[in-house]
């Protein structure tokens, strides 16, 4: 009589255990299918990231002309290791518009800067006279054009780098061949207003529209 009593309430409570494991499994399978059926979501943008010169205007026209990079290729070691200078930068669920004021903004930001190399004063005995001058000039334009140009680089990707990555886009590397078309370096010359814009109208379209098959590098 007793075994009887308990088989019985050991199947009464294992009854409601059951059926509380068989929908949570359900649950789990159900809350798995939608995030495989799900779009991807775009990663979080920080709300006092966006330019405060608000977005560049520019119209279907305009945008349709903007050429879009042939970013295609099969990166090699050497390509890898210079992954640090030749690079894009995407950020999913961005507009042109956006895209394109936020580059605009870190370029901004990036050009004209100082190489941080002064003029220095010849050594003495020879600071204060004329030899000592002349050669002082000389001293420093092989200097600055030695070393000057190249930092000035480093210095542009650094800054570019730093704020489009505030804005919440992530950087991706590039075959220095298939870098060069749309992107420029300011050394010790410039760039025309015309290229520089024709660049970064391009590099916005990538940003936005463009959807990257490589793991993303981070800053």
């Amino acid at each position: 009589m007793r075994s009887t009593i308990g088989a019985c309430l050991t199947a009464a409570l294992a009854l409601p255990m059951g059926l509380a494991m068989a929908g949570a499994a359900q649950a789990q399978e159900t809350v798995a299918t939608e995030a495989a059926e799900a779009p991807p979501v775009a990663e979080l943008v920080l709300p006092d990231s966006a330019s405060p010169f608000g977005a560049i205007k520019a119209t279907e026209e305009e945008i349709a002309k903007v050429e879009m990079p042939d970013l295609s290729f099969e990166a090699t070691p050497e390509d890898e290791k210079n992954f640090d200078k030749y690079y894009y930068f995407n950020r999913p669920g961005t507009d042109f518009a956006t895209a394109y004021a936020d580059i605009s903004e870190c370029d901004g930001y990036a050009r004209g800067l100082s190489s941080g190399i002064t003029y220095q004063q010849p050594p003495y005995p020879y600071a204060g006279t004329m030899a000592g001058a002349v050669g002082g000039m000389i001293g420093n334009a092989m200097a600055m054009a030695i070393f000057g140009s190249a930092e000035k680089r480093r210095l542009r990707r650094v800054n570019m780098r730093k704020c489009m990555n505030f804005k919440g886009y992530e950087r991706y590397g590039l075959a220095k061949a298939k870098w060069e078309p749309f992107n420029f370096e300011e050394g010790l010359s410039g760039v025309s207003e015309e290229d520089r814009q024709r660049c970064l109208k391009q590099q916005a379209l990538v940003a936005a529209s463009y959807r990257p098959t490589t793991k993303g590098l981070g800053l």
